[in-house]
């Protein structure tokens, strides 16, 4: 049996993440041809190919998804193994802020366990909407960030509102789902019924996105519910208030995914990402975003089994 070789497989998340590989390659350090050279080995070695080429750039095929998770998990664990045979010690205070989408049944456990493992961290966590964690790390609030990535900018977006930071590391991508309780999902309105929406406010990317899609496909809605948080979304869903396009890791109890018959627009992918390093961050922060970001990594993926 011959070993994946670890730099292949950096290139190959590096290109998969950002989406082509002239946006990859700055990632790993390598000319656009490098990059495409390391790649065609990688083929080569997993005897398929691992992504779909187009214009508009690349994509994972279904076995580039499979070795995808694999590499996350590989690439987590060798930077595990650097880290405790180097002996860092992790020792301070550590601001994260996370956008409450990400994995809300899970995020206290996965916390939980990065406290266990390096208990001189300090973590002073803030739950808050994805926007509000993005400008929050640009102003200096936040030491880490956790933030969703959308595929396109929604539309509507207000003007004052803080551009996203570019790169960062991908932790999971998702889907995106309609979601509502049972007795909705069973009764899909007619077509000029319109929808009752719940959401985020509209400071919210994913309320935008979401409203900015409707709006295109001209289906007829109305906002019935803006809550403050997931959590509050999710208890408006399990009463039957309306539906609501969230990402999977937000089902919950009382909840499902509606069916074809409610002729719903397809959803795209969320990517959940550690927001990437800001100039004359200090050797803590680095050495705790690397340890974070393979912590998490590692807990994700073995979830995803």
């Amino acid at each position: 049996m011959r070993p994946f070789n670890l730099e292949q497989l950096r290139t190959f998340v590096a290109v998969a993440d950002a989406g082509s590989l002239a946006a990859g390659a700055p990632q790993v350090f390598l000319s656009q041809s490098a990059v495409s050279e390391q790649l065609r080995k990688l083929e080569q070695h997993a005897g398929q190919a691992l992504l779909v080429r187009s214009k508009a750039g690349v994509a994972p095929t279904a076995a580039g998804l499979r070795l995808l998770a694999h590499a996350r998990q590989l690439l987590a664990l060798s930077e595990s193994a650097w880290h405790d045979l180097r002996g860092v010690q992790l020792e301070g205070t550590l601001r994260l802020g996370v956008t409450d989408y990400f994995r809300p049944a899970e995020l206290a456990g996965l916390l939980a366990r990065m406290q266990a493992r390096h208990p001189g961290v300090r973590l002073q966590v803030t739950v808050q909407k994805s926007g509000d964690v993005e400008s929050g790390y640009a102003q200096g609030a936040f030491d880490v960030g956790i933030a969703m990535r959308l595929p396109a900018p929604a539309a509507g977006r207000p003007a004052d509102a803080p551009a996203p930071a570019r790169g960062g590391q991908v932790l999971r991508r998702e889907p995106l789902h309609w979601m509502g309780a049972a007795q909705i999902a069973a009764a899909p309105p007619g077509r000029e019924e319109p929808l009752r929406l719940l959401a985020l406010p509209d400071t919210c990317a994913l309320h935008q996105f979401t409203a900015a899609l409707l709006r295109r496909r001209r289906i007829p809605f109305t906002v019935a519910l803006m809550a403050s948080g997931v959590a509050g979304l999710q208890s408006a869903l399990a009463a039957g208030l309306g539906i609501a396009c969230l990402n999977a890791a937000a089902l919950c109890d009382g909840v499902q995914v509606l069916p074809a018959a409610w002729r719903l627009p397809a959803l795209p992918q969320a990517r959940f990402i550690v927001l990437p390093p800001r100039a004359g961050e200090s050797a803590f922060v680095r050495n705790a975003r690397e340890q974070l970001a393979a912590d998490f990594g590692q807990a994700l993926a073995r979830a995803a089994r």
